[in-house]
């Protein structure tokens, strides 16, 4: 069962979600068995960055307009937006925590810095 933290990004609002913070995108389709498999990970990173990442899915077979101006070829691809620019692509699964320090790589407040800023008060 999918989190209700993981948004869903179509062809009609993609555009308005990727344009502020920080946004994970995760292309897939439903007859794909990696996709099905990155499903916890997705859950999982959208639970952890609630209220500081965006994070969702798009559906390649409902949404072609996007995953074609992407040039989507292979799926499960992520794609991480800063501010509606493209960023990082990764193609095929990937690890919780790589995905992780990838999103926190683009936060303007890491959770180490506000770990640390707690910490020294």
């Amino acid at each position: 069962m999918a989190s209700d933290k993981v948004m869903t990004f179509t062809d009609t609002n993609f555009e308005d979600e990727i344009r502020a913070g920080v946004v994970l995108v995760d292309f897939w389709a439903e007859w794909c068995g990696p996709c099905r498999r990155l499903t916890p990970t997705v859950d999982a990173l959208a639970c952890d960055f609630d209220g500081r990442a965006k994070v969702g899915k798009l559906n390649v077979d409902d949404n072609p307009n996007v995953a074609g101006r992407f040039q989507i070829r292979g799926i499960p691809t992520l794609l991480l937006f800063k501010n509606g620019q493209l960023e990082e692509t990764v193609v095929g699964l990937a690890g919780k925590e790589d995905l992780a320090r990838m999103i926190e790589r683009h936060l303007d407040r890491p959770v180490e810095t506000e770990r640390q800023e707690v910490a020294q008060k």
